[in-house]
């Protein structure tokens, strides 16, 4: 038989152990984490850098986006890891740059190019430990809703414990007026999700992977009507910005959500979009596109509201997607030794609580974006931005450009010929990383005929030489 004073202790120690881990869950944060699709740098009516004019758009209406910058920190210095969706999706959850995930493209291969793009998992493996489980594990309740799109047997096979399924772009389109492409039902589940973790005293992790802005001529009739009558000549520009302003209602109703709870004080609300913008041109005085490592194609909106961040507050160090997971895991209280030992993210919680001061500590000090692949003009192309001085290589002519972003965000100005041994010094950086990390690179195409025509390239003209036509 125990002994009753075995019991008591026994007793003891579980009220103790239970009385930290209470103390532990309300000392942590709760995550709201907002993910938009093909939304542009300039996308919102929020500026994103306070001397560049163009980093708004001044056709778009987003009054809830407004507000939460004004409350939170913007950071226009923001990076998606990818300039295509599905790479940065499964960036963001493994802490891991696309390159090394061997998923570096969403759309198929195009044969018959003068390069071969390199073949892809497309499949969040087991062995890969998501910012959904690592958050789970240290006593979170977890959801994700929306667009997926990574494979893998769902998020709920990734640590989430309420989820929308193994989701992708198809998702968007089952869903109109007065639920345009589901944001009014993903807002309406994450208040649930809220109100449900708030009775159990958890602390909670959403992800809300927003269908917008796919879908566009989806949007609510009466915000279609509304920009039809602003944009007569061009349906394109009325749907995108329509539904851009049904997103930033959904976005709203999940704002509202949080204050109707009290949970203001304890949550972080943290929005980006998963790639630059959707198509060609000059967007927001940046070059490139979707599917280009120009700024245009990766420099997206972040802004983070949340307990010791200053209200309208800026952040010019660069940051990406990856940096996420150790960020998250940082300020809910995850150990440095619990997360995996191969992620390439940095801990930015002191950009957020230092007035947006301060350096970000990865594991390598560049920033690669590595898109082997035909989407754009440029064809295979990857990029590194180390300080202010980015370098774009493109693999068909082995050609290099070299720009100070500090002065020329708009990449116009190529300085590889003024500055040979810094744009030499970045190319080895970058080769350097590229095999560190084992990266897919193109390879030749032995059945290559230049003399044959070549099918137009899916995703439009979106590299350097589509930006320059207007």
């Amino acid at each position: 038989m125990i002994h009753r004073s075995c019991l008591l202790s026994i007793a003891l120690h579980t009220v103790l152990w239970l009385s930290v881990a209470a103390s532990r869950a309300a000392d942590q944060p709760n995550f709201i984490f907002m993910l938009s699709d093909d939304q542009g740098w300039n996308g919102l009516s929020v500026a994103m850098h306070p001397q560049v004019a163009g980093s708004k758009g001044e056709f778009f209406h987003t009054p809830n986006l407004e507000k939460l910058a004004s409350q939170g920190m913007r950071f226009s210095s923001a990076y998606a890891p990818a300039p295509v969706c599905s790479p940065t999706r499964i960036s963001i959850q493994t802490g891991k740059s696309p390159a090394q995930l061997h998923w570096t493209k969403a759309a198929p291969a195009e044969p018959d190019r003068k390069l071969s793009e390199p073949r892809l998992i497309k499949n969040l493996s087991d062995d890969e430990i998501t910012i959904g489980e690592l958050l789970k594990k240290a006593g979170y309740a977890t959801a994700h809703y929306g667009k997926w799109h990574i494979a893998g047997g769902g998020p709920g096979a990734h640590g989430y414990d309420e989820h929308d399924g193994d989701t992708g772009n198809e998702n968007a389109f089952k869903f109109t007026d007065p639920n345009p492409v589901d944001i009014f039902g993903m807002a309406e589940r994450a208040a649930r999700f809220m109100e449900k973790s708030q009775r159990a005293n958890k602390p909670f992790y959403i992800q809300l992977s927003w269908n917008a802005l796919h879908a566009a001529e989806l949007a609510n009739r009466a915000t279609l009507a509304k920009y039809e009558k602003l944009a007569t000549n061009n349906a394109k520009q009325a749907a995108t910005a329509a539904i851009t302003e049904d997103l930033d209602s959904g976005v709203g109703k999940v704002l509202q959500a949080v204050e109707r709870l009290g949970l203001s004080k304890n949550t972080y609300i943290i929005y980006m979009s998963d790639n630059g913008s959707g198509s060609g041109g000059r967007r927001g005085g940046l070059s490139g596109g979707k599917g280009s490592v120009w700024e245009g194609g990766i420099r997206v909106p972040l802004i983070v509201r949340g307990p010791g961040v200053n209200a309208d507050s800026w952040c010019h160090v660069p940051v990406v997607g990856y940096d996420l997971l150790p960020t998250l895991c940082a300020l809910a209280g995850v150990s440095d030794r619990e997360l995996p030992p191969s992620i390439e993210g940095g801990d930015f919680t002191k950009l957020l609580r230092n007035n947006g001061q301060g350096v970000v500590k990865r594991a390598r000090e560049e920033l690669v974006f590595h898109f082997p692949h035909y989407q754009s003009d440029d064809g295979p192309h990857s990029s590194i931005r180390l300080g202010n001085q980015k370098l774009i290589h493109f693999y068909e002519d082995d050609r290099i450009a070299l720009f100070d972003l500090s002065k020329d965000i708009s990449e116009r100005n190529d300085l590889a010929q003024q500055m040979p041994k810094d744009a030499q010094a970045l190319r080895v950086r970058l080769d350097q990383y590229l095999i560190a990390i084992n990266a897919q690179l193109p390879t030749t195409n032995s059945s290559f005929d230049p003399s044959q025509p070549v099918a137009p390239r899916k995703g439009g003209k979106n590299g350097k030489k589509g930006a320059d036509k207007k």
